[in-house]
């Protein structure tokens, strides 16, 4: 059973802000365990975040609300927390505007573990990503080189990969066009319900730059490929 969101103390809550942690890693990092953590709360910035903390507490998912901040040239973290626990450790993930990580814990928990149980007949037990915040443009596209990435705003979360509970690792890279058919049947599902609850979605089918990841954001319109 996953931790109840319970206030904590002003002294603690200042604590936990000041050590604040934003960029985006490649290394593995199981996220911490359920009985170690509790949600804290902070002062949120305007409504949506305040509900957005209340969706992600209302899912039971630990999470630390983070300080703004602004890293110049339009890099900037706004709004946004780091995921604790969602049931399942995540490697690479630190700071996620709160709407990345409501949507992120939403398709974890709701689209791929039950289509890993479905389909592959085994559990997905850890989460691999390459990061989230990094402050930097667009890249793979030459039209949007100049453009700010959504990583820019802690906005955008780049999925590498699963280990399963019978010790499969299943990799973009390698599994995007396995000839594995039940293999390859999870990964076609669980890029459609990426689309569904992400803006933009881009698999390695949109270019090079994504050969072994799929990039997901909330950056506003829609994309799927």
């Amino acid at each position: 059973m996953r931790a109840i969101f319970r206030p904590v103390s002003a002294l603690l809550l200042a604590s936990l802000l000041a050590g604040c942690i934003f960029g985006g890693g490649e290394k593995d990092r199981p996220a911490p365990r359920q009985s170690a953590h509790k949600t804290v709360a902070a002062p949120p910035t305007n409504r949506e975040t305040r509900q957005c903390y209340a969706d992600l507490s209302r899912g039971g998912y630990q999470f630390r609300p983070l300080p703004d901040r602004d890293y110049g040239g339009g890099c900037e973290v706004r709004g946004a927390v780091q995921l604790l626990d969602i049931g399942v450790p995540v490697t690479g993930i630190k700071a996620m505007q709160c709407g990345l990580a409501d949507k992120f814990t939403a398709w974890i928990t709701h689209g791929v573990r039950p289509a890993a149980i479905q389909i592959l007949g085994s559990d997905v037990v850890r989460v691999e990503t390459y990061g989230t915040y990094a402050c930097r443009n667009i890249r793979g596209n030459a039209s949007a080189s100049g453009k700010l990435s959504q990583h820019a705003k802690a906005n955008a979360v780049d999925v590498s990969g699963f280990v399963l509970a019978d010790g499969r690792h299943i990799t973009v890279e390698k599994d995007w066009d396995t000839n594995d058919s039940r293999i390859h049947r999870f990964m076609e599902v669980i890029h459609a319900s990426a689309c569904k609850r992400f803006d933009t979605v881009l698999s390695p089918d949109y270019n090079a730059a994504h050969y072994n990841h799929f990039h997901i954001d909330m950056g506003g319109g829609h994309f799927c490929r």
